[in-house]
């Protein structure tokens, strides 16, 4: 029997463990396969002994319907840039993915699967580059993967998001106030424009789109003249003004990120301080947007992603990611999906709709 490994890297969302079911079900049709699983993505592989979960029916079993991931998960520890203190006791970032790619085979190993987003990727090309056969999965709630068009865990974000929007709305029109919602993705807008439509904002701030702080100012007040006395916000949390820069925090350690967030608070502070009289009151979603039951799409996304991969695995297609393009299941390689982030398109028919809507960007 030949040894397939799965790994899990990155944030969690929606949908991890339907990927995982679906590839263990399929490899366990092929009757040529043998699925396992390293702990905390590739984790697992370091420890000593290594934490390798070998997958089964019942592990497997109705995960399709649970958030988060069996395998659990990390965004720290990266093999490209993995963290090791010198003689001094500092830390040094090394690039340890060639003895990782060993480590691997060593273990006896012939195929790996990578579900993961831009980061994750990112490392499969490398692992692929040394040698190691391994296909990659898109997976993040931004949907700012490169080289398909929708990632799983975005669309229960958006869901997600859109009710939690609902809710402000009524609490907005009840006491006259602005409400503003912080939402996730990073350096891409498309949660927070999805929401921003779906919930009927008047405001949608996107990283994409630096704003002016005087036009949001324009857009209340001219609510509040017309007598509708309530004015809800969408805000991605690396959105930032034209003179300005994103609301950021330092890395943790083993982390190479910054830690993005808050900016729900400064844009409030914002308004204030450009005259804006009437209550203004602040929700950040943060994880709440990754947990809980992905949706049915979402189910049956990532579902058929694992399908797919573990079909280009039997195939021999390593060294791609699979890709939901014109809604078929198709491949690209490694390196189109982790070339660059995709990003919202200022001049889209996405954000020139929303527009058409009434919804301002700021721009």
């Amino acid at each position: 029997m030949k040894k397939l490994l799965i790994a899990t890297g990155g944030g969690d969302a929606p949908g991890l463990n339907a990927v995982i079911r679906g590839i263990y079900k399929s490899a366990k049709k092929s009757k040529e396969w043998e699925v396992y699983g390293s702990m905390e993505a590739f984790n697992g592989v370091w420890a000593d002994p290594p934490r390798i979960m070998k997958l089964s029916r019942n592990k497997t079993a109705g995960i399709h319907v649970k958030g988060g991931t069996i395998l659990k998960t990390t965004n720290k520890a990266d093999p490209l840039h993995y963290p090791v203190k010198d003689e001094h006791g500092n830390i040094q970032l090394v690039d340890r993915t060639k003895e990782l790619a060993e480590r691997i085979k060593n273990l006896g190993f012939d195929a790996v699967i990578s579900i993961g987003g831009d980061g994750s990727q990112g490392i499969s090309k490398a692992l692929f580059d040394h040698g190691l056969p391994i296909v990659g999965v898109p997976k993040t709630i931004d949907n700012d993967l490169a080289g398909t068009d929708l990632t799983f865990g975005f669309q229960t974000a958006v869901q997600i998001a859109t009710e939690s929007f609902d809710k402000l709305v009524t609490t907005a029109e009840s006491h006259h106030r602005v409400m503003i919602m912080e939402v996730m993705g990073r350096d891409a807008g498309w949660i927070a424009v999805h929401t921003a439509i779906a919930g009927g904002a008047e405001i949608c701030l996107i990283p994409e789109i630096p704003y002016d702080i005087n036009k949001l100012v324009e857009k209340i007040e001219s609510r509040y003249e017309k007598g509708r006395g309530f004015v809800n916000i969408v805000v991605a949390e690396g959105a930032k003004p034209k003179e300005g820069s994103v609301v950021s925090r330092s890395p943790e350690e083993g982390s190479r990120h910054i830690r993005l967030g808050g900016v729900a608070f400064t844009l409030s502070d914002q308004l204030k301080q450009a005259g804006v009289k009437v209550e203004i009151r602040e929700t950040i979603l943060g994880h709440v947007q990754r947990g809980g039951i992905p949706t049915a799409f979402d189910r049956v996304l990532a579902s058929m992603f694992g399908v797919k991969a573990f079909e280009m695995v039997q195939k021999g297609k390593f060294g791609k990611m699979v890709s939901y393009t014109n809604n078929d299941f198709t491949s690209v390689p490694l390196e189109d999906a982790t070339k660059e982030n995709k990003t919202v398109n200022p001049n889209s028919f996405l954000v020139n709709g929303a527009k058409s809507l009434g919804i301002i960007f700021g721009d």
